[in-house]
């Protein structure tokens, strides 16, 4: 049985008793300029996204973890997504509920998302795409080996204006 347990946290498969947390933090307008999205989803289509989510990473090319405390308390989601097993690479997501952040979680779903990624996966290496004015997760990638590579020059258009985009690599051989 794999185990994705650090001292601080465990990622585990996402379960329907998850579905408050995905709710809430999928549909945080908030959030929704760093997700390139501009429309909520319905507890019914998060159903079905749960109901699904035990399809193989090699089929749907993603995979989604949630982030639990020691206490089995879930305060976040942490996924691989553009899985591509030929080039050995995939992308990372992570969100941490705002009363949740700044506790170590999410640099401990990060340890650990890598170590899965790189026994069970055979990947080489992860990157995050990160808006530049998101200083606290640049801060949360670079403190766990993230590199800055890149920057997207007026990528992603939210309040009223243009934004970069910041490329951060893990290589995790």
């Amino acid at each position: 049985m794999i185990q994705l347990r650090n001292e601080i946290v465990s990622l585990r498969a996402i379960e329907p008793v998850d579905i408050d947390l995905l709710f809430d933090l999928e549909n945080d307008v908030e959030l929704w300029k760093y997700s390139n999205r501009s429309k909520p989803y319905s507890r019914d289509l998060l159903h079905n996204y749960i109901a699904n989510a035990h399809k193989d990473i090699f089929e749907i090319r993603q995979i989604k973890f949630t982030i639990s405390t020691q206490e089995d308390t879930a305060v976040g989601f942490i996924d691989l997504f553009d899985f591509e097993p030929l080039h050995h690479r995939a992308g990372v997501g992570l969100v941490v509920r705002k009363q949740d952040q700044s506790k170590g979680y999410g640099g401990a779903a990060l340890e650990l998302i890598g170590d899965y990624a790189r026994k069970h996966l055979q990947l080489h290496q992860l990157y995050a795409h990160i808006a530049v004015e998101n200083k606290i997760s640049i801060q949360l990638f670079e403190r766990q080996g993230y590199c800055f590579v890149g920057k997207k020059k007026d990528w992603n258009f939210y309040e009223g204006q243009y934004h970069d985009e910041s490329i951060y690599q893990k290589l995790i051989e």
